[in-house]
This record gives C-alpha cells, sequence and structure tokens, in this order.
C-alpha cells in the first residue's frame, strides 16, 4: 500500500433518479468497410482515406437507467421479447476488463463501463434495457448500439457533460477491448437520424451532417432471415491491407478506396437534393462493384445467396429505384430505396407477404431532424 496513491474518490449521481435513455440502431448507405480501411493509412499513407455515408434507424433500445453504488446490474430485452438477466458485475477494472475479454452480449456492457470508469469516477449503475425494436446481428449496428446505450447513460445518470463525439468515442474504446473488431463508423447511431459522412484517415474521424434533403427519401431495410459471420468477413477482407499481394486484395483496395470515394460524392449529392432515383440507382452501382471486388475475397460470405435473390426479385421492381447490401454485407439485411412514400408502405407489405422481416427508414422528417441536428452540433 505504501506504493500506491488512494483511489480517486467516487462520482455521486446528485440523486437525478431514474432516467429514459435510447439509442437507434445505424444503416451504412454506402461506404461499407471503409472505417477500418482507412484506419490503415497510419501506417501507409498512400491508402486512401475511408469515408462512409450513415444515417440511423427508426427501430432503437429503450432502457431506464439510474445509479448503484458499487455494482453494474443489467437486463436486457431482445427483439423477439426473451429477457437475459439480470446480470451483475462488481464496478471494479479487474472484474469489468474480465468480463469484456470473455466476448459475448455482456462483454460490451461491461467493456464500456470499464472505459467510462478510467476517464471519470463514477460509482455504478443499473441499466434495464426494457424494450428493443432494432434486430441484432442483422448489419444495424446492435452491438455498437448497446456500447452507445452504456456510455450516454453513465453520461446522464452522472451529468457527465460528454458531447455525442464523445459518447461516441468512449464506446468505440469499449467495443474494441472485446474480441469484436469493429471499425470507427458503427458508433454513428449516437447522431440519431441525421444522415452523416464519416471520413477515416488513420486514427482521425471527422463527420459532417449531410443537409436535409429537399424531400424526404424513404428506404425500406429487410432482414433476410440468413446468417452472416461478420469476423470471418472482415478477416478476409482485412487480408488486403496494408500490402495488397495478389489481384484479389488489389481489387478490394480499389473498391474502398477510389471506387467508394466517387460513389460517396455523388450520394452525398443526391441525398441533399431529395434525388431518390439518383441515390437507388447509386446503390445498384455500389453493390455491382461490391460484387466484382469484394466477392471473390470472401465467397463464403459474400456469395450471399439469399441478399442477391431478394436484389433481383421483378416483384419489387415496381416500387424501387435500387437496393444493396447492409453493414458488412453477407446474408443479413437488404436496403432499398422506394419510389415514394405509398412504394414504401407497399413494399413493406410485399416482404412480410415473403415471409421477410422489413424496416421502415426515413432519410429527412423536418423539425424532428432540424431538433437532432441541433444537438449533434
Amino acid at each position: 500500500d505504501l506504493y500506491f496513491s488512494s483511489p480517486t474518490p467516487r462520482m455521486a449521481a446528485e440523486g437525478r433518479g431514474r432516467i429514459e435513455v435510447s439509442v437507434p440502431g445505424r444503416v451504412c448507405l454506402f461506404g461499407e468497410h471503409s472505417d477500418w480501411a482507412g484506419g490503415y493509412r497510419r501506417s501507409l499513407p498512400t491508402i486512401e482515406v475511408g469515408k462512409c455515408i450513415v444515417t440511423g434507424t427508426d427501430q432503437k433500445l429503450y432502457a431506464t437507467v439510474e445509479e448503484h453504488p458499487g455494482k453494474l446490474i443489467c437486463t436486457a430485452t431482445r427483439n423477439d421479447g426473451s429477457v437475459e438477466g439480470p446480470w451483475e458485475c462488481e464496478m471494479t477494472d479487474a472484474a469489468l476488463l474480465a468480463v469484456a475479454k470473455q466476448g459475448g452480449f455482456w462483454s460490451y456492457v461491461a467493456a464500456v463501463a470499464f472505459q467510462v470508469r478510467t476517464y471519470f469516477p463514477v460509482n455504478g449503475l443499473v441499466l434495464n434495457n426494457y424494450l428493443t425494436t432494432l434486430p441484432m446481428k442483422k448489419g444495424l449496428s446492435s452491438s455498437a448500439a448497446v456500447c452507445v446505450l452504456v456510455a450516454r447513460s453513465f453520461n446522464m445518470v452522472y451529468n457527465l457533460k460528454m458531447t455525442v463525439r464523445m459518447e461516441m468515442e468512449m464506446a468505440f474504446l469499449g467495443e474494441i477491448l472485446t474480441p469484436s473488431r469493429c471499425g470507427r463508423m458503427d458508433q454513428c447511431c449516437a447522431f440519431g437520424s441525421i444522415p452523416h459522412v464519416m471520413t477515416f484517415d488513420g486514427d482521425v474521424l471527422m463527420t459532417e451532417a449531410i443537409s436535409p434533403p429537399a424531400a424526404p427519401i424513404h428506404l425500406v431495410v429487410v432482414d433476410l432471415g440468413g446468417e452472416k459471420n461478420t469476423l470471418e468477413i472482415l478477416n478476409a477482407l482485412n487480408k488486403a491491407y496494408p500490402i495488397a499481394e495478389d489481384e484479389v486484395q488489389k481489387g478490394v483496395q480499389k473498391l474502398l478506396g477510389e471506387i467508394n470515394l466517387r460513389i460517396i460524392d455523388a450520394a452525398v449529392a443526391a441525398i441533399a437534393q431529395g434525388d431518390a432515383r439518383s441515390l437507388g440507382e447509386l446503390m445498384r452501382e455500389a453493390q455491382q462493384e461490391f460484387d466484382r471486388y469484394a466477392m471473390p475475397a470472401c465467397l463464403s460470405q459474400l456469395t450471399s445467396p439469399k441478399l442477391h435473390a431478394l436484389l433481383a426479385d421483378g416483384d419489387l421492381e415496381p416500387f424501387i429505384w435500387g437496393g444493396k447490401g447492409v453493414g458488412s454485407q453477407g446474408d443479413g439485411c437488404a436496403q432499398f430505396v422506394a419510389r415514394s412514400k405509398e412504394d414504401q408502405e407497399k413494399l413493406v407489405a410485399l416482404c412480410e407477404a415473403k415471409h421477410l422481416r422489413p424496416l421502415s427508414v426515413t432519410i429527412g422528417c423536418g423539425a424532428v431532424v432540424q431538433d437532432e441536428l441541433a444537438s449533434a452540433q
């Protein structure tokens, strides 16, 4: 004990009581995988910067949170209504880090709590995730949403005065403590429904809100009911960096570099103009390029028969301008740009008739977007 200073006094929650917190998922409209690819610029600056366009989903995680004097106690409700927990862990570095390294759902909760405790002298937390409308493991950043939910919960309960970007950073630092190999894109769910361009230049992350579109753009994200192994996809594509050693790996770098940057620039303009048709056509183009250059690097996951069958389904054509895969791609989810609000509703009904699980997402919601835009600055 002579060699260690006294522990920092813990921070009380100032009697803030029980608080409601919610966090949406996120949809990567364009630029999947560019976050970690751009990160390789820290060791090889000739690699292109990464860029993506992301927006929040209408589906969320909902929780009540309050202070606990010395433990992290959590209950989680899945989107199918099943409940896990309550799970609890002592609010100590050793205990939290041990759980974080184990993997699994609770590892995300413990890892973010560890990082928050590292930077802020907080006590524990009781988190009751009483409702989840966000599908799990479907490319909608459900794990990142959990991480942001934990960071935001500590922020609100203890009045830590973290900005949205700080919440994102805390969530990212937590998630990379787990066996997950996420990039920095996923935590953008903290921004809510505002579409953003994210730029990844080595360890530097820059974000910029896209001007609200002149007219709302209506999308449908479809849970394909399949399976995907995100870790296998990431491992396969990461083999192309930092040095591409064959033609397949050179193709991956071309896809996530120059091709991606060109499509992103065009998509930003389309969103700002409310040009749903051009956005849908860009999705078709982006998927064609992804299939050409990324699929050969991971045939076991990116052949994705369910995804490609739905993208080619002629029954959908009267209602859509185009579509593509979501997240890391694979047979998790597909996304489509609907021709109108009415076509969005018809597409949802058609997908349900095909025993799929569709989710509506709208870019540009008037006053709601303006309020979120102001709070995100």
